[in-house]
């Protein structure tokens, strides 16, 4: 195995055999597990990325953010890609999802008062009740290494 420079994931390289393929299923339930994704979108023309706490509701991917911010204004309605992962540097194991779908604002008063009820909190002060919500079209997901991860290695600790 090669050895990586520290923050760089060389096994995740799609031709390594160790690479196993997971079904939407097992990637939905894997982004399920951890609490922290990144969200990929286009502003001012630029790839921009940003991390941020989600929660699945559906099978769709929610985001509370302020409705004045940046990225309620450059996803809406917007296609933007969405990346969750879990990765044990130390065991060389780990897995990474990542879906493309429609972002699109919640304005429906029922909807807004069911998401909060779901009790995602963000991690950023200040940011109000504004939720977006994204519909996976397509998901891709990898696990690497020998044994099965079950999430987060380090989800006994949340």
């Amino acid at each position: 195995m090669p050895r990586a420079t520290a923050g760089i994931l060389l096994v995740m390289d799609p031709y390594t055999p160790a690479l196993e393929k997971l079904s939407r299923d097992e990637c939905m339930r894997l982004m399920g597990l951890v609490p922290v994704g990144r969200i990929v979108y286009t502003r001012q023309a630029l790839p921009a990325v940003e991390l941020v706490n989600f929660a699945l509701v559906d099978g769709d991917i929610v985001i509370r953010t302020s409705a004045e911010g940046k990225l309620a204004a450059a996803t809406r309605g917007a296609v933007v890609a969405f990346e969750a992962d879990s990765v044990d540097l130390g065991g060389h194991v780990g897995w990474s999802v990542t879906i493309v779908g429609q972002a699109r604002a919640v304005t429906d008063g029922e909807e807004t008062r069911c998401l909060e009820r779901v009790a995602l909190t963000s991690w950023v002060p200040g940011q109000g009740g504004h939720f977006i919500r994204i519909s996976p079209a397509i998901v891709n997901g990898r696990r690497v290494g020998g044994q099965r991860l079950t999430g987060g290695f380090d989800a006994h600790h949340h």
